[in-house]
């Protein structure tokens, strides 16, 4: 059976943030998506509260999730989110071994 790694969790930003942190977000879904064993990954801001943003992401496997610690991308990324003003924040790794569609597309 293949496990497949989830990331999940929130970010809540001071009123502004999330808009000024957009472009450092969107540059690092695009070169994320593009890693090997990338699956899926979103940032998102609730659409009933624009200060809180989403994140959700699937990978292959552990070690492509470590991968993605460790490239260039990450540290521009990190280093942007550095000067945001963070409100309170809790992202958590989740291991799927049963994937089933609920939708078909």
């Amino acid at each position: 059976m293949e496990t497949i790694i989830i990331v999940e969790g929130w970010v809540r930003l001071e009123p502004g943030e999330a808009t000024r942190m957009q472009p450092a977000a969107i540059a690092m879904a695009a070169a994320t998506r593009k890693e090997p064993g990338c699956l899926d990954y979103a940032f998102s801001q609730d659409l009933s509260d624009p200060d809180l943003v989403r994140i959700a992401e699937r990978w292959r496997d552990e070690d492509a999730l470590q991968r993605h610690f460790t490239l260039p991308h990450m540290a521009t990324f990190n280093a942007a989110l550095a000067s945001a003003k963070i409100l309170g924040s809790s992202v958590n790794m989740y291991r799927a071994e049963l994937v089933r569609p609920l939708t078909a597309s």
